[in-house]
C-alpha cells in the first residue's frame, strides 16, 4: 500500500470522527502521521481486519511524538494557518484543504523561503484539474509531485469533509447554501445509491439498504461496491435532504434533524409553497427543479446539480437539457437573495480645476 493510500485511508477515520475533527489541526495531524510513523507499522493497522476506536487516533498519534516531532507539529500547524488564511482572502477557501496537503506532503521545505505562501497560493485557479494545479506548483517550486497520490490522498478526505466556509448564513437553511452545498457535492464526487442521503457508504450501511431495496439496488451490487464504499452518497431527494439534515459545526448529517421533513422527490414537489411549469422558471439559484419521480437542484445560469443515477453519482446537467417539467421553491429552504458585491472603489486621482 503506498503512502498516499494510506494517507487516504487515515483521513477517512480521523475525519468520519466527530472528535477527530474537532482536533486542532486535524488535516495536519492526518498527513504527519504518514510521515512520522512507519508506514509498514500503518499499512498492517490497516489490512489485518483489527477494530480500533478512530475517535481517539488522533490522542494516539500525538501521544507517541517526540517532543522534537510535537514542536515541528507546532510550527506546520502555525504555517497551515497562514496559508488558509491567504486562501481564503483569494477567494479559494473551498480549497484550502488542496494547499494544506501540498504543503504538508512536499512543501513544507520551502516554507522558509521569501513569499512562500503568496506563490503557494498563486498556483491555484478557479476551474483548475488536480493535474493542472500540480503542474503549477511542480513548476514554481522545482518539486516532482505525482499527481495519481496527490488526488488519492484528497479523495480520501473529499469523501468526508464538508466545506462550509463559504456558506452565507449558518443559521438558517437557504438557498445559497444549498447550492454551495450541491457543488461541493458535484466537485468532490459524491456517488448514488438509492435510499442514501449524504453519509459515507459503509459496508454495513450499504447491506442495510441492500437488504431495504433489493430491486432498486440488487442489479447495481457491484457498480456500488467497486466505485462508491467510502464515499458519501446520495438519491436525487437525499442529495437536498443531506442538506436540510447538516450539522455546519460537526459536519455530521442526522436524519430528521432542523425540522427538516424526510420529503421524498414527489413529496417536495406536491409540498411545495411555491412552483410552476420549467418554462416560467425563475433566474433564483436553489430552486429545485423536477419531474415525475425525480428532482435537481438549479443552481442558476442554466445549470442544475442532480443525483442522477447510480452509475452516475452527483453531476452538473445543463437545464435546457433535461427533461425537467417543473420548478419549486424547496419546503424547509428560506429563499434569499445572492448579496451583491460591493461596487469598485474609483482611485482614479484627477487634477484640481
Amino acid at each position: 500500500m503506498s503512502a498516499a493510500a494510506i494517507a487516504a485511508k487515515v483521513a477517512s477515520a480521523v475525519l468520519s470522527s466527530e472528535k477527530g475533527r474537532k482536533t486542532a489541526g486535524t488535516v495536519i495531524l492526518v498527513i504527519l502521521v504518514v510521515l512520522l510513523t512507519p508506514v509498514l507499522a500503518i499499512a498492517a493497522l490497516f489490512s489485518s481486519g483489527i477494530s480500533f476506536d478512530t475517535s481517539s487516533l488522533a490522542d494516539q498519534v500525538v501521544a507517541q511524538m517526540s517532543a522534537e516531532q510535537q514542536a515541528r507539529m507546532e510550527q506546520i500547524n502555525a504555517m497551515g494557518i497562514e496559508i488558509e488564511n491567504a486562501m481564503r482572502d483569494a477567494g479559494f477557501g473551498v480549497r484550502y484543504l488542496e494547499a494544506h496537503v501540498l504543503f504538508l506532503l512536499a512543501l513544507s521545505d520551502h516554507m522558509g523561503e521569501e513569499d512562500f505562501v503568496s506563490r503557494l497560493v498563486s498556483c491555484f485557479a478557479a476551474n483548475q484539474t488536480d493535474s493542472q494545479l500540480i503542474a503549477a506548483v511542480n513548476a514554481e517550486f522545482g518539486t516532482e509531485i505525482d499527481v495519481e497520490d496527490f488526488t488519492h490522498v484528497m479523495n480520501g478526505i473529499r469523501s468526508v469533509y464538508i466545506d462550509t466556509s463559504n456558506y452565507v448564513d449558518l443559521s438558517m437553511k437557504n438557498n445559497l447554501d444549498l447550492v454551495e452545498f450541491a457543488k461541493e457535492a458535484e466537485r468532490t464526487g459524491w456517488g448514488y445509491v438509492w435510499g442514501t442521503y449524504g453519509l459515507i457508504l459503509t459496508e454495513e450501511r450499504f447491506n442495510a439498504k441492500l437488504e431495504q431495496y433489493p430491486d432498486d439496488i440488487g442489479e447495481h451490487e457491484e457498480f456500488i461496491r467497486s466505485h462508491w464504499i467510502g464515499r458519501r452518497t446520495a438519491d436525487c431527494g437525499g442529495l437536498i435532504k443531506a442538506y436540510g439534515w447538516l450539522d455546519p459545526d460537526t459536519h455530521e448529517i442526522s436524519y430528521g434533524t432542523n425540522g427538516f421533513t424526510d420529503y421524498g422527490a414527489n413529496g417536495m414537489y406536491y409540498a411545495a409553497p411555491e412552483k410552476g411549469s420549467i418554462e416560467t422558471i425563475p433566474e433564483i439559484p436553489g430552486l429545485a427543479v423536477w419531474h415525475e419521480g425525480h428532482i435537481g437542484i438549479y443552481i442558476g445560469n442554466g445549470e442544475v446539480i442532480e443525483a442522477m443515477g447510480t452509475r452516475y453519482g452527483v453531476v452538473k446537467t445543463v437545464l435546457a437539457n433535461g427533461s425537467w417539467t417543473d420548478w419549486l421553491k424547496i419546503p424547509g429552504i428560506t429563499y434569499i437573495e445572492v448579496p451583491e458585491s460591493p461596487a469598485p472603489t474609483d482611485t482614479t486621482e484627477t487634477e484640481e480645476p
